[in-house]
């Protein structure tokens, strides 16, 4: 991976998990975060377009489908990852979904992309995917007691995972295939995303504005640092392999865990740590 590649898919990392210690808490709202994510990414975003390349092509109806699919993706991935954090162990949801969707990203991107990362990467992608679930077993080896039955964390974190993998697959494909730009490709995303969040919050209308008075400046932190995230991803995309540039995203869930252990006081830092040390041995690999 280039240098510029990895900068950018670290500097995602950190918009990333800025975002997640800004708004803890209110993105537990549900549906009407959602409809004021994709409102607030859309408004404050499409103001760059102009500076950023515009669109990046002439090509309208490759322009157009790349963001419709991409913004179904999206909001079956939020709808499926919300039902999860519903009806299971939270911390569990979140890292199967963060080692799996890596993982499976890496397995279509090899196969249908046509990527072939060299050995060391490959062994530097594992070591990330094995530290992210780590973490997120350390949380739920502290939480609780052991379930019968299968795990509707498990369940819908895997299928989360398939998520991530099919809409990282889709978005590098349509900017590498249409050449977007990765910041009008991201608005037209979020723009798609909201007729979808309208109608499911339209009997919600209420708590949508009483969420947007009372967190206004943890929706605009988001509205900023969450496309800047991705935008930094879809741009190093163009320059890097999927397959590396997925896993190495989820350094993001390293940094988050750091912040619960030193910062809010979290059960076992020592096995976060330890955690944190294998992603970061994976990170090395890849930037070697």
């Amino acid at each position: 991976m280039s240098l510029l590649a990895f900068v950018l898919v670290f500097g995602a990392a950190l918009a990333h998990a800025a975002w997640n210690i800004i708004a803890h808490g209110v993105s537990r709202a549900g549906l009407p975060f959602l409809w004021w994510g994709a409102v607030a990414s859309t408004v404050l975003w499409a103001f760059a377009v102009p500076f950023t390349g515009g669109l990046g092509t002439d090509d309208l109806w490759g322009v157009g489908i790349g963001v419709l699919v991409s913004g179904v993706l999206h909001v079956a991935y939020m709808l499926v990852l919300q039902h999860g954090y519903r009806v299971g162990n939270l911390s569990t949801v979140y890292a199967t979904a963060r080692g799996t969707g890596p993982f499976l990203a890496v397995l279509i991107a090899i196969v249908l992309l046509g990527e072939r990362p060299t050995p060391l990467a490959l062994v530097g992608v594992a070591a990330i995917i094995v530290g992210v679930v780590a973490i997120g077993f350390v949380d739920r080896g502290a939480s609780g007691s052991p379930r019968r039955g299968i795990d509707p964390a498990l369940l819908f974190g895997l299928l989360t995972g398939v998520a991530i993998a099919v809409y990282t697959i889709w978005d590098a494909h349509a900017v590498r295939t249409w050449n977007l730009s990765p910041v009008a490709f991201m608005v037209g995303t979020t723009l798609v995303q909201i007729p979808f969040y309208s109608f499911a919050v339209r009997r919600q209308w209420g708590a949508v504005r009483e969420l947007g008075r009372r967190q206004w400046r943890r929706i605009l932190a988001f509205g900023i640092l969450s496309p800047l995230s991705y935008i930094l991803v879809l741009t190093a995309i163009t320059m890097a392999p999927v397959a590396l540039v997925a896993p190495l995203r989820e350094v993001s869930v390293v940094l988050v865990s750091l912040f619960g252990a030193f910062v809010l006081k979290e059960s076992r830092p020592g096995w976060r740590v330890a955690a944190s040390v294998v992603v970061l041995a994976g990170v090395i690999l890849l930037a070697v």
